[in-house]
Parts: C-alpha cells; sequence; structure tokens
C-alpha cells in the first residue's frame, strides 16, 4: 500500500497538503494551501515554507483555487519546484488570480516580481478536461531541478509495462473548476496496480451554478474531507428561506446586511440565489434591493465566471437561455476602489439605508468585510449572515458564537460588541454534509480498504469515522479509518 504524508490540512480545516509517495525517487503532491486560524502558527512565516523535500515530486495537482488549497504555492515555487501544476481547465483560468491577489497580500508588492512569478506558474500549469486519464511520464532535467514531463492518455498507455502513473481530475462540485483526483499508479518492478482518491473538497448536491460530484468507480485508499463530517444541511428551498427571512429582517429594521463570503465559489452562488429571490419577490423593497459585491477579486472572480458559462449545470444553462442573468442583474453594484469603499461603508452605517453587501474574507480574518463590522456590529438594525464555515479561532467563528448572546468580538485588537443581528445559514456552505461524504463511498462500486479522514476538525472526523465504520459493518466490508494521520 502506498504511502501518503500529510504537510498540513490532517487535523485542521486549512493548509490542505498530501503527498503521495510511489517509489523512493517518485512522489506527487495534492493541493498546497495556506494555514487560516487556529491551524495557523505564531510564527507564519516560518509554517509558510517548504520544509519538506521536494526533490521527488514529479508534478503538483490543484484540486481548487481557495487559498486554503493554493496558498503556498509561491513557497513551493520559491523552494525550486518546476514541474508540471496539473489542474482542470476552469482553474487553471482563475489560479493565476488567485496567486496574483496571495502575492499582493503576503509575499510582495513589487510589480515586476510578480509578473516574474506569474510567467513561471504559467509555464508549468497543464490545463486537463475532466474524465481523461493524464499521464505523468519519464523524468528529465529543466533548468537543474528534476521535473515530471507530463503526457497523453496515449502516451500512458505506451509506457504502462515500465511502471506508470496517471491521473484523472472528476468534477467535485465545490467551487467552478474544483476537481477530485484518481491516481493510477503501476510499480515498475512487480507490475502491481493501486489506486487512490483524494476529495478535494466535495461540493453539496444542488449547490447553485454546478453539477453535482459524482462518485468513482473505486480505489484503494480515499483521501476524504470532512469539513462537515458531524452534520446535515437544510434543504435547498429551506436555505433560501432563511437567507429571504435573514434580508427581509434587515429590512424591516432599517439595516444593512452583512455577508462575510469567499471571493470565489460563494459570492458567485450567493448572487445566483438572490437573483432567484428578485425574480420571483413581489415586493417593492426586493425589486429596489441594491446587492453590493465590496470586493474586486470577486468582481473579476464573477467575470471568469460568466465566461466560463459551459461548465455551468442545467439549470443555469436554462436560466441564461430564457434571458436571465443570474450573475449580472440589474440591483448588482459593484464596489472598486478603496476610496469608493470608504464612503460606502460611512454611507451605509449612517444612514441605514436597505442592502446587501457582499466581501471578503469568508471567516472575517481579514478584507473589507472587516471595514462594515466595526462600523455596524454595535448597531441593532444590521444583521451579520454567515453563509459558510466559520474556522476555530477566526473572528467569524467568534461572531457566530457570541453574537446571538449579545457577546462581543475582538476585532485587530478592539472590542466590538455584537448588537447586530447574526444569522448562519450551514447549507449554503459549499462542501458536502456527513450524508453526502457516506455516499460518495457508498455509491462506489469497488470500496476503499482505507480511508483517510482530512479537513475536519475532531469533533467531525470522528462522528464521520464512526458513520463510515457503521457502513462498512452493515455491509460485511472490512475498512481501516485513518483519523487525521
Amino acid at each position: 500500500m502506498l504511502d501518503i504524508i500529510h504537510h498540513g490540512g490532517a487535523t485542521g480545516v486549512t493548509g490542505s497538503c498530501h503527498q503521495l509517495l510511489l517509489n523512493r525517487h517518485e512522489s506527487l503532491l495534492v493541493d498546497c494551501g495556506l494555514f487560516q486560524g487556529e491551524d495557523a502558527a505564531e510564527d507564519s512565516f516560518e509554517q509558510l515554507q517548504i520544509e519538506f523535500d521536494i526533490s521527488t515530486v514529479k508534478a503538483l495537482v490543484i484540486t481548487h483555487v481557495h487559498i486554503d488549497h493554493v496558498g503556498r504555492l509561491p513557497y513551493l515555487l520559491a523552494a525550486g519546484f518546476t514541474g508540471p501544476i496539473i489542474c482542470s481547465i476552469p482553474t487553471a483560468k482563475l489560479l493565476p488570480l488567485v496567486i496574483e491577489d496571495a502575492l499582493k497580500i503576503g509575499f510582495t508588492r513589487n510589480a515586476q516580481l510578480i509578473e516574474r512569478f506569474q510567467a513561471q506558474l504559467e509555464k508549468q500549469i497543464v490545463s486537463v478536461p475532466y474524465g481523461k486519464w493524464h499521464s505523468i511520464g519519464r523524468v528529465s532535467e529543466v533548468s537543474g531541478h528534476t521535473a515530471a514531463i507530463a503526457g497523453t492518455a496515449e502516451n500512458a498507455e505506451i509506457t504502462e509495462s515500465k511502471g506508470t502513473t496517471r491521473v484523472k481530475l472528476k468534477r467535485a462540485g465545490h467551487i467552478l473548476g474544483s476537481s477530485y483526483v484518481e491516481v493510477s499508479y503501476q510499480d515498475a518492478k512487480t507490475g502491481k496496480k493501486e489506486r487512490i482518491v483524494f476529495s478535494g473538497d466535495l461540493g453539496a448536491p444542488y449547490a447553485p451554478l454546478l453539477p453535482a460530484p459524482k462518485s468513482p468507480y473505486g480505489c484503494d485508499q480515499l483521501v476524504l474531507e470532512s469539513t462537515y463530517g458531524n452534520r446535515q444541511h437544510p434543504d435547498r428551498r429551506q436555505r433560501r428561506a432563511t437567507l429571504k427571512a435573514a434580508v427581509e429582517q434587515a429590512l424591516a429594521n432599517g439595516g444593512t446586511v452583512m455577508v462575510p463570503a469567499f471571493s470565489i465559489g460563494r459570492t458567485q452562488e450567493l448572487l445566483y440565489e438572490l437573483e432567484t429571490i428578485i425574480h420571483q419577490a413581489r415586493s417593492p423593497q426586493w425589486q429596489s434591493l441594491e446587492i453590493i459585491v465590496d470586493s474586486p477579486l470577486a468582481a473579476r472572480f464573477t467575470k471568469v465566471y460568466r465566461e466560463l458559462k459551459p461548465y455551468w449545470d442545467k439549470e443555469a444553462q436554462g436560466r441564461l437561455r430564457s434571458g436571465r442573468h443570474p450573475l449580472n442583474f440589474a440591483n448588482l453594484y459593484t464596489v472598486d476602489s478603496h476610496a469608493e469603499h470608504e464612503q460606502t461603508v460611512e454611507y451605509l452605517a449612517k444612514t441605514g439605508r436597505p442592502a446587501l453587501v457582499i466581501a471578503a474574507s469568508g471567516m472575517c480574518a481579514g478584507g473589507r468585510i472587516m471595514n462594515y463590522l466595526k462600523a455596524m456590529l454595535g448597531d441593532e438594525r444590521h444583521q451579520v449572515l454567515l453563509v459558510g464555515y466559520q474556522g476555530a479561532g477566526t473572528p467569524g467563528r467568534d461572531i457566530q458564537q457570541y453574537g446571538p448572546q449579545g457577546g462581543w468580538v475582538s476585532i485587530d485588537g478592539e472590542r466590538f460588541d455584537i448588537k447586530a443581528g447574526v444569522t448562519s445559514i450551514s447549507g449554503y456552505s459549499a462542501h458536502a454534509d456527513q450524508k453526502d461524504l457516506l455516499n460518495f463511498v457508498k455509491r462506489m462500486r469497488r470500496w476503499p480498504h482505507t480511508i483517510r479522514l482530512v479537513h475536519g476538525e475532531q469533533t467531525a472526523r470522528a462522528a464521520l469515522k464512526v458513520e463510515l465504520e457503521t457502513l462498512y459493518h452493515r455491509k460485511g466490508k472490512q475498512v481501516k479509518v485513518v483519523n487525521g494521520e
């Protein structure tokens, strides 16, 4: 059985980075993400460094572009990795935008350096279509570093007898371009084959814009995310009703709804759902409600989402054909410059004009949402709507936990009392819940004999472990569930 070393994401929900050891000389890396919240060390710079040996890494496979899966990529390249960066076609379009932003925030603002880095990244990206096997072929020398030459599925057949590594990306339904990864490896000496699946982040069924993930035929080992391993989401109709009620509560109070949301994925899904509510609502307050996206990055991502319409699901395609534009409707406004952002915060805080503001970051751990929170948390007219997972140790988790009790939160070292309403909707998480995760395994024709649970807090991993073992026991099958090691 092939070994897997976790360089992050094994015992927390951020910093995903998994190394599959193929043999003494070859390995694959799946994701290289940033640590956030409680997962982040006090010396964050040291934690960012690539301390593990990358000389055997033949390729990096990216499951999706969220920062907790790609944020350490600049440091990986700085450490000398020159191999292929394999990802889906939509991810290849989105990745440079994410990395540019990550570089500006945590690496450098030097435009020339960023340009050079982006050029290097573009050289190494290998975008592959969903559902096609892609061979990671022979090893050659590139600029003094060992790098894998990625080949086509046809080449894979030629090199099969020598021992091969092939990867296939399948839709994960988490954000646009997200994938889970199938790895097929055949040992050169023994001819023995093994198949490993890395789930990445799996999406919930019926997520706006995205087709639901379909399980693979089977595998020997499964590395499975467990973010919501101990919870069930409400159904889509129910969560849309909660979203509508939270907005109407703020409107009735004469206030603003603040929605912390990741720039990619969650923002676009919310816009899709809000367009639905506005289209169906007959009340003038909904028809005239301003939906403000205060994030230049989110605006850029939304533009790319529009360009990637062929990857939308059937429902979204149907809306387009009927003349509706779920990511570009009349009530939608974007705030670009910092000066415009400051004016918007001041205006909404003073006037209480009904509006819904979507701004990053999703866990209130930085970004423009922080200025809205500082200005409006102490005013009961306003409403905070939390639509995604709030990691332990983040201000978002504190607002979620203490807000409904009239508590307080520390932001940038300052105490802010929470008088604004706080509503959480777990159903808008882009992550599969416990039932979906179990179904991902259950719907395989050949179940894995080893499941490694990652990307979840201890309680979530423990609950999912019990459920998986119960599922296997009922079917009379054996399984080894490894909990975050």
